[in-house]
Parts: C-alpha cells; structure tokens; sequence
C-alpha cells in the first residue's frame, strides 16, 4: 500500500516489533508502507504486565487491532489483547496470501511487459472487484474468464491471471458419494437402466468442467454415485441432481428407483 493510506479502527493489522520499553512497544504495520504503531502497556495482556519482554519482543511478528488513528500526529494506537487466537491466524494467512498475490502480480508484470505505475491500477481494480487479489487470482483458478465477465481488465492481463493462478493455486476439492438402487423387470431391463445411468452421468456436464462425477456398480440392484467438486454445498448439489436424474428417468421408462445418501456399512 502506498504511504497516504492508514488503517481503520477496528481493523486487524500484521505489525513488526521494533522496540520494547518499560511502558509498551513500538511496532511497524507491514501492510501501511511501514508506518510506525504504538501498543501500550495496558493493551499488551488481560492483566497485570510487570515486564512487557515477556510478551513481546524485536523482530516478532504480531497481530493487533487498530484502537485510534491521528494521521495529522502520525501516531497510530494499537492492542494487542484485542486480538484472539482465531483473528490472529486469519489475518496472518489473509496477509501471506496478499504476499502471494503480490509476488504473483510480478509475474504478470514481467509477462505482459507492464510498467509499475499500471501494475499499481491493476492491483486496485482486482482490490476493488474481488475484495482482495488474492481473491481474484482464486476466482481466476475456479472460474477462469467467466470469474471477470463484469471486470474491465485487459485481455493480456486476464490471459496472464489465469495462467499464472492455474500454475499457482492448488483448488480444494471435497469427495461425497451417495446410492441409487435401480430396477427394471421389463424385457429390455438392462438397456432401461444403463439409460437412466448415461442420463445421471450427463449432469456434471451441465454443472461445469470443475466437477468430477464417477458412477460404478456395487452390487444389484446398487450403483454407487460419486462427486467431486470445489466446495461441499456444489458437490451436494449436483449428487442430488444425478441421482434424482437417474431415478425419474428410470421410472418414466417403467423401472422404479430410489435415492439413498448414506448406506450402513458403505464406505465412500
């Protein structure tokens, strides 16, 4: 960030310890062009502090909330009791993936040949759309150009996140399975059911290239519906629709069918 930016009260910030006295210490906040902080005493620990080293020392990394800004003084205020243990890591991994994002801005800059002045644009306008970058090269890796249809960023510098967060960002993906059990007495039976198959399996096609549906055979009259997917709520979505598929198009072709989610014993 560039120097006429300052921190908002009740913001978390990553800050560097640069001098411990008897009465708080003095940090650096990473992300502010390096302004300085103060953390009072008081604001160190819950409690009574005798000796602030105990609690802090040069060169740490640490978490605080901002308490009070005066940009006309240059002074910032800070807490660092303010902050718990889940804030703490949050706003840690939040930062280290603006690092990331940053680095990966480089990489886009040397790519397309783009000067610093611009890079700075661009990285206020993913900021600005994506609430973070590392947000937008995320959404670049799930999505890819369809993450930015409402976006205005130049064609060189969208080819370039998209690549680069494909070469970057390994996507978490979760695995969840469920059971349809299919039958059929008529004469044409088999081809009744591998029809309501071919029909569940057709579903991911609709639900984007970023799932994975694998349907297998355990057993008559049991078949085994496997989802993978970038997050639990789509993988859910989309078991639901290929066994739903499956189960009103074997019936319309005069079988019978039915969906079961968990089966006892069954291991997914």
């Amino acid at each position: 960030m560039g120097n006429d930016n300052w921190p908002e009260v009740g913001e978390f910030v990553v800050c560097t310890v640069k001098n411990v006295t008897d009465f708080g210490a003095y940090v650096e906040l990473e992300e502010f062009g390096g302004r300085e902080g103060f953390i009072h005493i008081s604001e160190i620990k819950a409690g009574w502090v005798k000796y602030v080293r105990d609690y802090v020392r040069e060169g740490q990394k640490i978490v605080c909330k901002v308490l009070n800004v005066d940009p006309s003084r240059g002074h910032i205020d800070l807490s660092l009791k303010d902050v718990n243990e889940h804030q703490r890591r949050a706003k840690i991994q939040e930062w280290k993936n603006e690092q990331k994002a940053a680095k990966w801005l480089q990489f886009v800059a040397e790519e397309t040949k783009t000067e610093e002045s611009n890079l700075e644009d661009l990285h206020e306008k993913l900021v600005e759309e994506f609430g973070s970058a590392y947000s937008a090269f995320e959404e670049a890796a799930i999505e890819g150009e369809r993450a930015f249809k409402a976006v205005k960023v130049n064609k060189k510098y969208l080819k370039s996140i998209i690549k680069i967060a494909g070469e970057n960002i390994k996507l978490p993906f979760v695995d969840i399975a469920g059971y349809v059990d299919l039958t059929c007495n008529l004469p044409n039976g088999i081809e009744v059911i591998k029809q309501a198959l071919s029909a569940a399996n057709s579903i991911s096609d609709v639900d984007g290239k970023d799932i994975r549906l694998e349907i297998s055979y355990t057993g008559a009259p049991r078949y085994r519906i496997k989802v993978i997917a970038p997050d639990y709520k789509k993988a859910e979505s989309v078991l639901k629709k290929s066994a739903q598929t499956a189960v009103d198009s074997i019936t319309k072709l005069g079988g019978h069918g039915t969906f079961k989610r968990h089966i006892e014993s069954a291991k997914a």
